[in-house]
């Protein structure tokens, strides 16, 4: 009798183990997102709702899946982690293609296209990326026009890690042949709300991140603005990452978004929240 309930002691121990690893108590008619809701107009918080252009395309591939969508708010350093660690199904917030990250996850087909811009202070010596670069013949960057120059990112977002590079690839650092970096000049924060912050008190020289939420801080903020003309840093596509093992997940949404795109809901989606010039 004791050996038959060892037995079942050690089943149930086993079961609950096993339940810690496969997650057997999560909802599979539940799409859960992660996000980082502080980049508007792709998603961020109103009253006590998440809205943007994210949250709502997320909206509608749930829609599309027979799902009820779940957002987590998270750090943006940490939803690729977490969609490989199996916390949230995919991630969603703004986020660009690079060959670094798809080492780690799959990525949907492209949604949207984004422009990394720089935000200055009014009355800035920077007016244009040739205040910023000495370029050679080709156009190339070959060197920075202030070696003391400080530039505030949002923390592992594209515009830290085009910043983070060495000077012939458009960054601020010096970094030795091994990929040592000698001189950082990147200050990377939390949000891109501190990256502005930071500006408007000096911290940094300029900014750089995504022309929507640029233009979303400028019209909040007195005294700083995008630069225009032929300025802009980088231009890159957005989209969804989804853990390299769930190829089921990644063709659903891929059906999802091309169907979503030919009935037109996502320009619909896109035009609510940036409007045409």
């Amino acid at each position: 009798m004791k050996k038959i309930i060892s037995l079942i002691i050690a089943s149930l121990m086993l079961i609950t183990l096993c339940c810690g690893f496969a997650s057997c108590n999560k909802d599979d008619n539940v799409l859960v997102m992660a996000t980082n809701a502080a980049f508007p107009p792709y998603e961020y918080v109103e009253g006590d709702k998440f809205v943007g252009i994210d949250v709502e395309i997320a909206q509608a591939i749930a829609d599309k899946l027979g799902m009820e969508l779940q957002i987590e708010d998270v750090e943006f350093g940490s939803i690729i982690g977490g969609v490989v660690e199996g916390k949230y199904d995919m991630g969603m917030a703004g986020m660009t293609v690079t060959e670094e990250r798809k080492q780690s996850v799959n990525f949907s087909n492209t949604y949207a296209t984004g422009i990394q811009v720089i935000i200055v202070k009014d009355g800035s010596s920077i007016t244009s990326l040739d205040d910023i670069f000495e370029f050679n013949a080709d156009g190339d960057p070959v060197a920075l026009k202030d070696a003391n120059i400080k530039v505030g990112v949002q923390q592992d977002t594209t515009g830290d890690i085009y910043s983070s590079s060495d000077i012939s690839g458009w960054g601020f650092c010096d970094v030795e042949e091994d990929g040592t970096i000698t001189t950082d000049r990147v200050v990377r924060y939390k949000t891109g709300a501190d990256a502005v912050e930071a500006l408007k008190t000096d911290k940094v020289n300029m900014v750089i991140i995504d022309n929507e939420p640029a233009k979303s801080f400028v019209a909040a903020n007195d005294g700083i603005h995008i630069l225009e003309g032929d300025n802009e840093y980088a231009v890159e596509d957005y989209a969804i990452c989804i853990a390299k093992e769930n190829t089921e997940l990644l063709d659903k949404i891929n059906k999802a978004l091309d169907e979503l795109k030919k009935d037109g809901t996502i320009d619909k989606i896109v035009s609510k929240y940036i409007k045409a010039n």
